[in-house]
C-alpha cells in the first residue's frame, strides 16, 4: 500500500456506496484522529480499535439517514484526498478553503495536530490539507 490515508478514504467511500454499517481499516494514530474528527463533525457514528491475530484495526461505524421513501442515504457524500505523497498542498492561515459552501470541511495537519478548517481559521494556523469531506 503506497498511501495509507488514501486507502482509508477509499475504503470508507466504497463502504458508504455499498451501504455497509461499518468499515475496518489498518490502525494508525493518524487515521484514528481523522476518523475522530469525522465523528465529531457528525459524519460517522463510532470509532473503535480492535485487535485480530495480533494486528490492530480501526472500526469506523458509518452513519446513514432515512429518507421519506424508506431508503437510506449516507451522511458522507464525498471524500477527497488533497495533499498526496507526490504533491503536498500547504495553505497559509489566510488561504484555507471553504468546502462546498460550508457544507463540508477540510482536515488540516497543523503544528498543533490535526484539526478542521474552521478550527484552523479560528486559531490562526495554516498547514497541510489532508482531505476534504462533504
Amino acid at each position: 500500500m503506497i498511501d495509507p490515508i488514501s486507502d482509508m478514504l477509499t475504503r470508507i467511500r466504497n463502504a458508504t456506496r455499498a451501504g455497509h454499517p461499518e468499515v475496518v481499516v489498518p490502525f494508525s494514530k493518524f487515521k484514528k484522529k481523522i476518523a475522530e474528527i469525522m465523528k465529531k463533525k457528525g459524519f460517522v457514528e463510532k470509532v473503535s480499535e480492535s485487535t485480530e491475530k495480533e494486528r490492530n484495526f480501526l472500526k469506523i461505524g458509518l452513519k446513514y439517514s432515512q429518507d421519506e421513501k424508506g431508503g437510506k442515504g449516507s451522511y458522507i457524500q464525498g471524500l477527497q484526498r488533497v495533499s498526496r505523497q507526490g504533491q503536498r498542498i500547504y495553505v497559509g492561515k489566510n488561504r484555507i478553503p471553504v468546502i462546498r459552501s460550508g457544507y463540508g470541511f477540510a482536515i488540516i495537519s497543523t503544528s498543533r495536530g490535526l484539526m478542521t478548517d474552521s478550527e484552523a481559521r479560528r486559531t490562526g494556523l495554516g498547514g497541510e490539507i489532508i482531505c476534504e469531506v462533504w
